[in-house]
C-alpha cells in the first residue's frame, strides 16, 4: 500500500548532531559540514523545496562512500546522493546526510574505443565529459540543457533525457551497467543478465536481488503492459517494465536509471557513446500562433530532424532583457512570432542535411507558413541559438517579482497527435486560475516544459499549485501520456503515481523498494511514501516565511528591494560551469566547494535575511566568510541567466558589516588609495623600501595583511599630470579622457599613450579635473571593495559633478581602466541613482568601444604601421579583465586590435586571472589568487614565444601577469599608440 506521510528517518532530531560529525569525522577522508550555514546551502534544489539536511559529506573516494552507508546504517539516519544539486523536483533534498560526489568523484574510468563505451564516476559533469570524448569523435548523446553542470550520476538518476531524444534516446536507452552499493555495504555491478541467468556464474548476493525481481517482472507484465503509457518520455516511478521477459531489457542497470538514489549508490556507470555529427544545419521556424506550431509538430518530426525545439513569445521576450542573450535574439527572430520551433538536422552527409532544410521550408510553405524559416548552417550561429535554448528554464525564471514559473507539471508528454489539443485545454486551466503559462523545450516527443506562474509564497499559491496539477494529470490520464517525462519524480510528483498508475502498481514500486533498500536507507519519500506535493512546511518559501528590512547602502528597488534581488536566485546551477570561457565563478573553479558558489552564497543571503541562521545572520562570522572568496568579478551578472549580481550583493553584506564594525586597516588603506595616492607619489622610494628591504614585506603582512610573498605595486615619483585641460586639434571631435587613479599614480604612460593616439585621430581630448581643483576625481570602486559605500557616494558625486558639462554636450567619457570606467556604466546607478549617474553611464566607454564604434562608422582615420611596442611577429596574445568579459566589450577590443596592420591575436580562454584588485595582495587570499591564474592564465602566458606581445588592459592582470609568470604585459593602448607612423 502507499502508506502516509511517515516516511522513515524525517524528525530524528539529528540535524547538525556534533557526535555524528565527529564520528564521521575521524572515520572519513573527506570533508564533514555539519555547521548551519553548510547545512543550509544543501538545503535547496532546483525545486520550489526546501528541506535541511543532518549534515553534509564530501567524499574523498569510494572508500568514504561505503563508510559514510555503514555509518548511516548504524546511527539510523536517511542517506542522500547528490550531484549537482540542479534537481528540479527535490529529489536531492531531504532530512538526510547528503553526500555530494561532484567534488571528488568526477572521473572518467575507462574507455572503450572499439565498443565506442565510456565508464564513469557519479559526479562527472556532461560538458567535461564530451571535452574528454571530442578528441576521440565521440560523444555522449543525452544532451540535457543543463550539461554544464548536471553530472552523470544525477542525470542515471533522473532518467534524463535532451533535446535529441526523438534520436538517441533517454539515459535508460544508454546505460549499459552501474556499479552501486546496496543499503546493507554490498558492491555490485548491476547490469545485462545472461540468458539463462539461473545457470550463470554470478554472486550470491546479486542472484538473491535478482531472482524476486525477476518473479515481480513476469508477474505484472500485464498490468505494466496496460498501465505504463506507451510515449517515449516516461520517466515516473520505477522501470519495472525492464523485468519483463521477452519485453523488458533484462538490465538491472535500467531499473537504477530514474530511481533518484532511492534503492542503491551508484559509484561506476557504463554508458553508451554515439559518433559526433560532422554535419548540422537548424531552421528555425515561425509561427503567428501557439496552437499552429503545435499543430506542424507531428508533421515537421516526419522529415526525420535530431531535434524539434519550441520557444514561445515569453521566452523571446525575457531573452530579449538578458543582455547575454539579446544580440542573438535579434538575429534568429523575424517580427513578433508566438512561437518558434528549433529544427536540426545532423549527421555525416552535409548534404544530405541541407536537403532536409530545404524539405522543412517546403514544408512550413504547405502548412501554410512561407518565408517563415530562418536558416541556420553557420555553426557559430547555431551554437548561439542553442545556447538561448538550454537557458530556457532559467530566462523564465528571471521575471522579477514574487510570481514565478514553476516547475510541477512542466514534465508531462502526449502523443503529438494530441499536443496541439492538449496545450490549448491547459492554457485554459491557467486562465481559469488567473495565471499564465511558460512553454519551451521538447515539442518533438510531445514533452513541453510548461510552467504556470505561481506566486508561492501566497498561501493561495499552494492551493492554486494542487488544483491545476490535479486537473492537468486528469488531462494526461485523458490523453494516455505520461505525468513524469523527463525531470523525475521527486517531492512534486511521486504523490501523482496512484492517480496515474492505480493502487497495484505502487505496491510495485513499494515492493522494488523493500527488496533493495528494506530499511528505507536511501532518498526516504521520493517514489514511494511521498509527502504532499503542496505541503507548505517543505516549500523554500514556508508559511512563516517572512525577510527582514534594513537600510541599504545600494538601490535595490528595480527588485523591489534587497531580498527580491537575492531570491532571483533559482539554484539552477549555471554558476557550477567548469569552462574556462566561463569568467562565473571563478572561487568554485578553485575550490570546488558549494560555498564558493554563487548559488551558495545566494543560499546563505536568503536564509540570513529570513533568520533561518539564527538573529544578526548578515553580521556573522559565516557570512562574511562565504563572501570573503567573491572576487568581484561580474561573471554572475551576466552569464547567471536570472542575473544573480553577487558582486554587488557582497557590497552591500560588506556595508552593513562596516556599518556596525567598521573595517580592518588592510581595507582601510585598500579603500582610501585614491585619497593617499597624491602624496604617496612624493613618498615614492621610501614606500618602495617595502619589497628592496630584507623583512619589511614579512612585517606588512603581519601589521597590514599584505602578502609577503608578491611585491605590491611599485610607487612613481612621475604621475600623470593635468597640465593642459585639452589637446588636440579645437576643430576635432570631442572626447573625455576619464583619467583612473591606478593608471595616473603608477602608470602614466597609459595615459599620455591614449592622448597622442586620440589626438591623431583628429579627437580634441578633454581631461576632467574636480571643481574645487583638488585631488584627481575617483570612480569610487576602491571604497566599494571595502563596502564604504558613502565614502565611494561621496567620490561618484565629485566625479559626475566634474564630467556633467561634457555629458550635458554629449560628449563620450573614455577610459582605459576597465574596473574604474565600468563603475561609472555600473556600480554608480546603484549608489548614486538619479538622471545625472544615468546620463554619464549612457556616455561612459572603454577607449576600445569607441575606437571600435568609430571604425565602424567610418569616423577613424589612423596611420598605423607596426608597432615599436609589439613584437616583430606581430603575435599578439589577449586576456580580458573580468568586467571586460562581464560587459560584453571584448568585440570592441579584438576590433581595435584589427586596426593594426599584420596583427594576429590569440584571447585567452580563461575566467578571472585572480588579482581582482587587492584580493591577490592579502595574505589570506594569495593562495587562492594564484590557483585562480594557474587555471589557464599563467600558463598561456608563460608558454607564449618570446616574442609575443601580451596584452591586458586591467592593472591588476598586468601585475598577475608578471609576478606569476614573469613576462610584462601592457595596455591596448601602448600597442596602438605604438604603431602611430
Amino acid at each position: 500500500m502507499n502508506a502516509p506521510y511517515t516516511a522513515p528517518y524525517t524528525g530524528t532530531g539529528r540535524i547538525g548532531d556534533s557526535a555524528l560529525a565527529a564520528r564521521l569525522g575521524r572515520e572519513l577522508r573527506g570533508q564533514v559540514l555539519f555547521d548551519g550555514a553548510s547545512r543550509g546551502r544543501y538545503s535547496t534544489d532546483a525545486s520550489i523545496y526546501q528541506i535541511e539536511p543532518i549534515g553534509v559529506v564530501i567524499p574523498h573516494d569510494e572508500a568514504d562512500i561505503a563508510r559514510a552507508i555503514q555509518i548511516a546504517a548504524d546511527e539510523g539516519i536517511a542517506i542522500l546522493p547528490r550531484g549537482g544539486g540542479t534537481s528540479q523536483c527535490g529529489q536531492t533534498v531531504g532530512e538526510a546526510l547528503v553526500v555530494d560526489v561532484s567534488k571528488n568523484l568526477a572521473g572518467v574510468i575507462a574507455l572503450d574505443l572499439e565498443n565506442q563505451r565510456v565508464k564513469v564516476q557519479p559526479g562527472l559533469v556532461l560538458d567535461q565529459l564530451n571535452a574528454y570524448l571530442k578528441p576521440h569523435g565521440l560523444y555522449f548523446p543525452v544532451d540535457v540543457s543543463t550539461s554544464s553542470r548536471a553530472t552523470i550520476g544525477g542525470m542515471t538518476g533522473n532518467n534524463s533525457c535532451g533535446a535529441r531524444s526523438i534520436r538517441y534516446g533517454n539515459m535508460v536507452d544508454n546505460v549499459q551497467a552501474v556499479e552501486a552499493f546496496l543499503a546493507d555495504g554490498s558492491k555490485l555491478n548491476f547490469g545485462q543478465l545472461p540468458r539463462n541467468f539461473q545457470a550463470g556464474d554470478i554472486p550470491a548476493r546479486y542472484r538473491h536481488l535478482v531472482t524476486p525481481l525477476l518473479d515481480l517482472g513476469r508477474r505484472e507484465a500485464a498490468e505494466i503492459a496496460a498501465r505504463f503509457p506507451t510515449v517515449q518520455r516516461r520517466v515516473g516511478g520505477y522501470n519495472i517494465d525492464a523485468l519483463v521477459p521477452g519485453t523488458g531489457s533484462e538490465n538491472l542497470a535500467h531499473l537504477l536509471v530514474g530511481s533518484e538514489g532511492t534503492l542503491a549508490f551508484s559509484t561506476a556507470i557504463e554508458l553508451d557513446l554515439a559518433p559526433i555529427p560532422p554535419n548540422k544545419v537548424l531552421g528555425i521556424c515561425h509561427f503567428p500562433d501557439f496552437r499552429a506550431a503545435m499543430d506542424a509538430t507531428q508533421h515537421i518530426v516526419k522529415l526525420d530532424p535530431a531535434a524539434v525545439e519550441l520557444v514561445d513569445r515569453t521566452m523571446i521576450e525575457l531573452a530579449r532583457e538578458i543582455e547575454l542573450f539579446r544580440p542573438t535574439i535579434e538575429r534568429f527572430v523575424r517580427g513578433d512570432p508566438a512561437a518558434l520551433l528549433l529544427v536540426e538536422f545532423a549527421g555525416e552527409n552535409g548534404d544530405e542535411q541541407l536537403s532536409g532544410l530545404a524539405r522543412l521550408v517546403e514544408l512550413m510553405a504547405d502548412l501554410g507558413f512561407p518565408g517563415a524559416v530562418i536558416e541556420a548552417t553557420d555553426p557559430g550561429f547555431q551554437a548561439a541559438v542553442w545556447e538561448v535554448r538550454k537557458s530556457g528554464l532559467n530566462i523564465m525564471m528571471s521575471m522579477k517579482g514574487d510570481g514565478k514559473p514553476i516547475s510541477f507539471i512542466e514534465d508531462c508528454a502526449v502523443r503529438l497527435e494530441d499536443l496541439a489539443d492538449y496545450t490549448d485545454r491547459l492554457t485554459e486551466v491557467f486562465h481559469k486560475h488567473g495565471t499564465e503559462g511558460t512553454w519551451y523545450a521538447h515539442a518533438s516527443v510531445g514533452c513541453l516544459h510548461v510552467r504556470p506562474v505561481v506566486n508561492l509564497k501566497d498561501p493561495d499559491g499552494a492551493v492554486k499549485m494542487r488544483a491545476m496539477a490535479e486537473e492537468a494529470f486528469a488531462m494526461v490520464r485523458e490523453y494516455k501520456g505520461s505525468h513524469s517525462g523527463e525531470h523525475g519524480d521527486g517531492l512534486v510528483r511521486s504523490e501523482f503515481h496512484l492517480p496515474m498508475f492505480g493502487q497495484r502498481m505502487v505496491d510495485n514500486f513499494a515492493e522494488v523498494k523493500r527488496l533493495l533498500d528494506p530499511t528505507g536507507l536511501f532518498n526516504p519519500g521520493k517514489i514511494v511514501a511521498p509527502p504532499k506535493m503542496d505541503d507548505r512546511r517543505l516549500f523554500r518559501f514556508k508559511p512563516d516565511y517572512q525577510t527582514e528590512t534594513f537600510e541599504t547602502g545600494l538601490d535595490w528597488s528595480a527588485w523591489g528591494g534587497f531580498a527580491g534581488a537575492v531570491e532571483m536566485c533559482n539554484n539552477n546551477g549555471a554558476c557550477r560551469s567548469l569552462h574556462l570561457a566561463s569568467v562565473m565563478c571563478p572561487s568554485f573553479k578553485v575550490t570546488g566547494d558549494e560555498a564558493h558558489l554563487t548559488r551558495g552564497r545566494a543560499n546563505l543571503l536568503r536564509l540570513g535575511i529570513s533568520g533561518q541562521l539564527g538573529a544578526d545572520a548578515l553580521h556573522s562570522e559565516a557570512m562574511a566568510d562565504a563572501m570573503s572568496l567573491c572576487v568581484g568579478c561580474k561573471g554572475c551578472k551576466r552569464e547567471c541567466p536570472v542575473g544573480v549580481d553577487m558582486a554587488a550583493m557582497k557590497i552591500e553584506v560588506q556595508y552593513q558589516r562596516a556599518k556596525r564594525n567598521g573595517i580592518s586597516l588592510h581595507d582601510r588603506l585598500v579603500a582610501y588609495l585614491p585619497h593617499y595616492a597624491p602624496w604617496a607619489a612624493r613618498l615614492a622610494p621610501l614606500l618602495n623600501l617595502r619589497d628592496q628591504v630584507p623583512g619589511l614585506a614579512w612585517l606588512s603582512e603581519k601589521l597590514l595583511g599584505f602578502t609577503a610573498k608578491r611585491p605590491l605595486p611599485k610607487w612613481r615619483g612621475d604621475v600623470f599630470k593635468i597640465d593642459q585641460p585639452s589637446l588636440g586639434p579645437e576643430d576635432g571631435p570631442e572626447v573625455v579622457l576619464f583619467a583612473d587613479t591606478f593608471n595616473t599614480a603608477f602608470e602614466a604612460e597609459n595615459l599620455h599613450a591614449a592622448i597622442a593616439l586620440l589626438t591623431a585621430a583628429g579627437r580634441r581630448v578633454h581631461l576632467a579635473q574636480p571643481e574645487d581643483g583638488g585631488r584627481p576625481l575617483c570612480c569610487g570602486r576602491t571604497f566599494l571593495s571595502a563596502g564604504l559605500v558613502d565614502q565611494a557616494r561621496a567620490e561618484m558625486s565629485r566625479t559626475v559633478a566634474a564630467l556633467a558639462p561634457f555629458v550635458e554636450r554629449g560628449l563620450p567619457v573614455l577610459g582605459l581602466e576597465p574596473s574604474c570606467l565600468l563603475t561609472l556604466r555600473d556600480e554608480l546607478l546603484a549608489v548614486l541613482p538619479g538622471t545625472a549617474a544615468e546620463a554619464l553611464a549612457k556616455n561612459a566607454m572603454l577607449l576600445e568601444e569607441y575606437l571600435a564604434v568609430e571604425h565602424e562608422a567610418g569616423r577613424l582615420e589612423l596611420d598605423l604601421g607596426p608597432s615599436i611596442v609589439a613584437g616583430p611577429v606581430g603575435e599578439v596574445l589577449v586576456h580580458g579583465h573580468c568586467h571586460q568579459k562581464a560587459h560584453q566589450t571584448m568585440p570592441a577590443m579584438t576590433t581595435a586590435l584589427n586596426l593594426l596592420p599584420d596583427i594576429t591575436a590569440e584571447t585567452v580562454q580563461s575566467s578571472c586571472c585572480g588579482m581582482a584588485g587587492a584580493f591577490g595582495y592579502g595574505a589570506d587570499t594569495y593562495e587562492i589568487s594564484q590557483a585562480m591564474g594557474e587555471a589557464a592564465l599563467l600558463p598561456a602566458a608563460r608558454n607564449a614565444a618570446p616574442a609575443t606581445t601580451l596584452i591586458a588592459n586591467g592593472t591588476s592582470c598586468r601585475q598577475q601577469i608578471k609576478h606569476g609568470s614573469g613576462r610584462e604585459a601592457v595596455h591596448m593602448v601602448r600597442v596602438l599608440a605604438g604603431a602611430l607612423k
